[in-house]
């Protein structure tokens, strides 16, 4: 990074030591470290950028193909409200079933990123996606409310070990200079997944203003899902994985069962601070229950639901793209970037939110909307009184995607570590979905729309007051090698390309 470069002489460097990445190492070279002779080092063209199977570019590339066909869909699925149905009640159950066991799971599934690699991780983790997708077709047919939990539970176990995974990769592959970009570019291929699968209700309930998806709607989503699981199997490991410096991804070389659980506590005793951010983690998904349920299935028709749904995942991308670049801006230092996007975040709370409580407050009650009678009355994207609802659920869109892009970028910007990357990944996948598990349980009893939406309001303004003082004290401009290396049984010249631990400026 340019504000972490040495400057000056060698003798103020040798008395003032400034703190170096190891991608910052790498780049202080400026040499192109040879890469190994395998099939996935060979590099070829796009577009004139030079790329290899096993870059963090490529490898990014794959697990959002891989996120864009299982969670992409899953998430166009849940977008329609009810997965579906016209009552909310069975997905209700079933996505309490799987948060509650992603929230368990998720907490430690780092350690199995780790020990397992996250190539055997991601394929473990792709395969529930299809069954949920299914459980819900046969529910079209047998009314089987008990299958759909299991697949949910199931789902649960599955997405923990994926989205831990996940998480990784894109915090931990990336250099420090270009976490925001890649984030952002995971979340456009991400969401085109939910982006396309919404085309797949809007087109088959085009002309349907009833309340219950068709089968071939869920047809189409376990295929897409399927196809999802077996992309997982082309990735390599990140040990493998080498950038364009030539730096490497700090990981432990000889992972153990009992060294990946003690990892947990040091990830936590190393930084105890990390804390602080449990309440951001907490909140990052629990707003999908209020938005999707209580606002799109609760007032609009299955057509105007799923061009809604649409128009959300559209808008999640356009804000993934804003933030994420904007949070790479390299003429304003990185601890500066965050404090800026920390502002407009909790402004971008108030502001939006505040909005929705000028719509909600005049709405119908949860018994009123939930009557079958209500179902004729509900808006038709027809209807003169759409186009305001419809802006507010782009916006609660966008407001989600920014969310979601500030806590990933602010948790890589803590540590470029594979290992506790990874950890950390797993710590916010299992409190977002203790969240998400409370939060739809909340709803499965039926609680208040009302209601709902003031709490999840209120959980999100309060996560971030407590989140500031890491946000404003403890990112720093740049994470140092040693930092990054502890805990950890690699060495300098295990991740460092050899011209930059050759070079006598360098202090590692």
């Amino acid at each position: 990074m340019a504000d972490a470069k040495e400057t000056g002489t060698g003798a103020e460097t040798a008395a003032h030591p400034i703190a170096r990445s190891h991608s910052d190492l790498a780049e202080s070279t400026h040499l192109a470290e040879p890469r190994p002779a395998h099939w996935y080092y060979k590099s070829f063209k796009i577009a004139g950028k030079e790329l290899w199977y096993a870059s963090p570019k490529i490898q990014l590339l794959m697990v959002a193909l891989v996120c864009f066909l299982c969670p992409g869909m899953y998430n166009a699925l849940g977008g329609l409200g009810g997965g579906g149905q016209i009552d909310p009640t069975v997905q209700d159950h079933a996505s309490t079933a799987l948060y509650s066991v992603f929230a368990v799971v998720a907490f430690f599934s780092g350690s199995f990123a780790n020990k397992l690699g996250v190539k055997a991780t991601l394929a473990i983790g792709g395969l529930g996606y299809c069954i949920y997708s299914a459980s819900f077709l046969c529910y079209n047919h047998t009314q089987n409310v008990g299958f759909v939990i299991f697949a949910g539970a199931f789902l649960g176990l599955c997405a923990g070990l994926l989205w831990t995974a996940q998480g990784a990769i894109m915090m931990a592959y990336p250099p420090e200079q270009s976490k925001g970009r890649y984030i952002s570019w995971f979340w456009i291929i991400f969401n085109l997944g939910a982006v396309i699968g919404s085309l797949i209700p809007l087109g088959q309930n085009i002309n349907n203003t009833g309340g219950t998806v068709t089968d071939g709607t869920y047809v189409g989503f376990i295929v897409l899902m399927l196809v999802g699981a077996a992309l997982t199997f082309f990735l390599v490991n990140a040990d493998k994985v080498i950038r364009d410096d030539g730096s490497k991804v700090i990981i432990m070389k000889n992972p153990t069962w009992q060294s990946e659980i003690i990892g947990l506590w040091q990830c936590i005793s190393f930084s105890p601070w990390v804390v602080l951010l449990f309440p951001m983690f907490f909140a990052s998904n629990i707003f999908y229950t209020y938005q999707q349920n209580g606002l799109n299935l609760a007032h609009f028709d299955i057509r105007a639901r799923s061009l809604n749904n649409l128009l959300y995942w559209l808008a999640q991308i356009f804000g993934a793209v804003i933030f994420g670049y904007a949070l790479d801006f390299p003429k304003i230092r990185r601890s500066m970037r965050a404090k800026i996007s920390f502002v407009a975040l909790f402004c971008l709370t108030f502001i939006i939110w505040g909005g929705g409580y000028a719509w909600q407050k005049q709405q119908v009650s949860r018994a009123v909307s939930s009557d079958p009678s209500f179902e004729a009355q509900k808006v038709d994207w027809t209807d003169p009184k759409y186009l305001g609802p419809m802006f507010l659920y782009i916006f609660y869109g966008f407001y989600d995607a920014v969310w979601q892009t500030c806590i990933y970028w602010y948790m890589g910007a803590l540590s470029n570590s594979g290992r506790r990357t990874a950890n950390m990944a797993g710590f916010y996948k299992g409190l977002q979905s203790a969240g998400a598990a409370i939060f739809w349980r909340l709803d499965g009893i039926h609680v208040e729309y009302n209601t709902l939406f003031a709490v999840t309001w209120a959980v999100c303004a309060g996560a971030l007051l407590i989140a500031s003082p890491i946000i404003f004290t403890k990112i720093q401009d740049t994470t140092d090698l040693e930092t990054d290396l502890k805990y950890s049984d690699e060495k300098p010249e295990d991740v460092v390309p050899t011209a930059a631990l050759n070079d006598k400026h360098v202090e590692v």
